[in-house]
This record gives structure tokens, sequence and C-alpha cells, in this order.
């Protein structure tokens, strides 16, 4: 029974070093959204669950982006082969298969 506002205090000191510790680290997104006023715990939660889904979003569109890139390589890649390929099949070389040879390799 004495042990519990003894373990009650220890868990909301975490509590309150932690919501300080968030405070420290977005710092700058507070002086954006709320310059110059006394930050409430919910306050700093709130911000930084803000941040965090901003982030996310941010996160989730450059994947995509990078995909539609990786994608878009590939498909060059494949295809760049079957025109080699098709051209390959010609056994005589012309000045116009040499010159789009040389402009993919580009």
């Amino acid at each position: 029974q004495l042990r519990k506002p003894v373990v009650e205090k220890m868990r909301r000191d975490r509590i309150n070093s932690s919501i300080e510790q968030l405070k420290l680290l977005l710092e700058k997104e507070f002086q954006r959204h709320q310059p110059n006023s006394k930050l409430e715990k919910a306050d700093i939660l709130e911000v930084a669950v803000s941040y965090l889904k901003q982030q996310s979003q941010l996160q989730m569109k450059r994947s995509f982006h990078k995909s539609s890139q990786f994608d878009f390589r590939e498909g060059y890649t494949r295809c760049l082969q079957e025109a080699f390929h098709f051209l390959s099949l010609h056994k005589v070389r012309t000045e116009t298969q040499t010159r789009l040879l040389s402009h993919f390799q580009k």
C-alpha cells in the first residue's frame, strides 16, 4: 500500500520527462504552430502527433516517387533489351540501326 504512491510518482515523472523531451525535439515545430505561448502537455502531444503524421505522409510520397522512378527504369531497360534483340535478328547493319543503337546507349 505504501509503495503505490511512490510507483505512481515515478510513472508521472517518466511521462513528464518524455513530454519534455518531445518539447525539446520539436522546438522548431512549436515555434511555427504557437510562437511565444506557454505550452501545456496536451499541446505538446498534439503537435507531436501532427508532426509525425506529416512526416509519415511525406515518407509515403517519397516512397511512391522512388517506386515510380524504378518502374520507369525497369520498363525502359526491358524496352531496350527488346529493341536490341529485334535489331540483332537482322544481319545487315544499316546506318539507321547503328544510329539507333548509339542513341539507346546514351
